[in-house]
């Protein structure tokens, strides 16, 4: 079946209703990234082939001669008096993660039907996996590079695997707070089968939970740790460099955040900011739908540990 260009913008309206993966710069809000998005949708769609202005009807009265009915344009309808007929309050918008300034990477946007899909998915809580980079030998008041330098510390005696081991370590002790926070006692039964059917999550949503961490690369006085984690937030991730630091008998501060999956979306199948257009968010919303149908578990687990995921993927 040959494949029809679709012109009339009524039409491509109708099927602008999913989830799509875009890439959030660096130093952008996600509400710069909103407008942007909403921007360039109205943009495209009044581009394309809008409806007509309206008909009224008008009844003439000419001497000797009958009444003559016709329709006329609505003045009051037309796109010189009423604006362009999409507007930016037209389109509504809901992230699944809200991430801070800082952060960049995958994020994941629900655009109008496609906000409920946002929300169950936000609710759903599927795990998140970040590369976070930190500078090892500074610390600051925000734990953030752009804030002012408290600290100063000697980093000769750190090596990777002294950051390796501390890693370990710390997922060590979330693992083990994972069943305190799930609401189930660890010496129970019940405990056995939860750790037996994988891993678990916790019951409050507010309490941040690391599954996996470790070391992925280490340029004094550079390193970049890989994050697997649910309920963080861009604060708890450069609180986690700056314990690091102190942990090492050292100081640190985060210089990066990348946020490189969310749930099944991944990073290379992103949308950069220089194709943050219609066709290109359509497109993209074919391939969220896709995947959606492939792992249902991202909208709605019935199971309490974390389905198809592996620290290792």
């Amino acid at each position: 079946m040959a494949l029809k260009l679709v012109t009339d913008a009524p039409t491509v309206w109708n099927y602008l209703n999913g989830l799509v993966n875009l890439y959030k710069p660096s130093g952008v809000t996600v509400q710069q990234v909103r407008n942007a998005i909403i921007h360039n949708l109205c943009r495209d769609l009044n581009q394309l082939e809008v409806r007509p202005s309206l008909q009224r009807v008008v009844i003439e009265d000419r001497p000797q001669s009958k009444l003559i009915v016709r329709k006329v344009e609505d003045l009051s309808d037309n796109v010189l008096v009423s604006g362009p007929r999409y507007q930016p309050d037209d389109v509504k918008c809901r992230f699944c993660a809200n991430h801070g300034r800082f952060t960049s990477g995958v994020t994941v946007l629900g655009i109008n039907n496609g906000t409920n899909l946002a929300y169950r998915m936000q609710q759903n809580r599927p795990l998140r996996v970040y590369r976070v980079t930190g500078f090892l030998g500074k610390a600051t008041e925000t734990h953030f590079a752009e804030s002012r330098v408290t600290a100063r510390a000697t980093i000769n005696h750190i090596g990777s695997e002294k950051i390796g081991k501390l890693l370990a370590s710390i997922q060590a002790s979330h693992q083990r707070k994972m069943f305190e926070l799930s609401g189930i006692d660890i010496q129970s039964q019940a405990a056995y089968e939860l750790a037996c059917g994988g891993t678990i999550r916790p019951t409050d949503n507010r309490q941040p939970m690391i599954y996996g961490i470790r070391l992925a690369e280490y340029r004094k006085p550079f390193f970049t740790i890989e994050v697997h984690a649910i309920n963080e937030t861009e604060a708890y991730l450069g609180e986690l460099i700056h314990e690091i630091g102190i942990n090492l008998k050292s100081c640190a501060h985060c210089t990066g955040i990348r946020c490189i999956r969310h749930g099944h979306f991944l990073l290379e199948d992103s949308l950069l900011k220089k194709d943050w257009n219609l066709q290109n968010v359509i497109s993209a919303m074919a391939h969220s739908n896709k995947l959606i149908r492939q792992h249902p578990d991202m909208m709605h687990q019935t199971n309490p540990a974390l389905q198809g995921f592996d620290e290792g993927d």
